[in-house]
């Protein structure tokens, strides 16, 4: 089932960031964008593999978004930068905990293998996501919280 879910979510992660390649104009972002869509394509790939020599039926595949000009694109609908790489983020934190969770229920060492070494290249990524989300003041932090009965200053 892991392997199914995770396929389905890298199937579905590589037409928003195709959407999202051709909406933004941002060189750190675009950059970004390609590298989030060679892993998910590479990841795809892996699991096809394994899925196909398994028997594992594979869900269907949303076909690739055509390119556009991101000038085009109205204002009103077209996601800024900051919604694109915080999406990416998203899609980053989910994919590794889905990866870490795959990770514990192998019984199959070439199976627990496979689920580390897609959480690695994950993992890594991740950092320059947040690297990216950091530099252009695009990170989302949580308030500050104090609780109750903590002393003022």
């Amino acid at each position: 089932m892991g392997c199914w879910l995770y396929f389905t979510a890298l199937a579905e992660e590589i037409p928003a960031l195709e959407t999202s390649l051709h909406t933004t104009k941002n060189n750190g972002l675009l950059k970004l964008i390609n590298e989030s869509k060679d892993l998910a394509e590479s990841q795809l790939i892996t699991l096809k593999r394994f899925m196909t020599k398994e028997g594992i039926p594979f869900s269907d595949i949303p076909a690739p978004k055509p390119e556009s000009d991101p000038n085009s694109i109205p204002a009103g609908v077209k996601a800024t930068d900051s919604e694109i790489a915080n999406l990416i983020s998203a899609k980053v934190a989910a994919n590794i905990v889905m990866c870490s969770t795959n990770i514990s229920q192998s019984i199959r060492n070439d199976v627990g293998t496979m689920w580390l070494k897609m959480h690695t290249e994950k993992v890594l990524f991740g950092i320059k996501v947040k690297k990216l989300l950091e530099d252009n003041g695009w990170l989302k932090h949580p308030p500050a919280y104090f609780p109750p009965g903590t002393p003022s200053k």
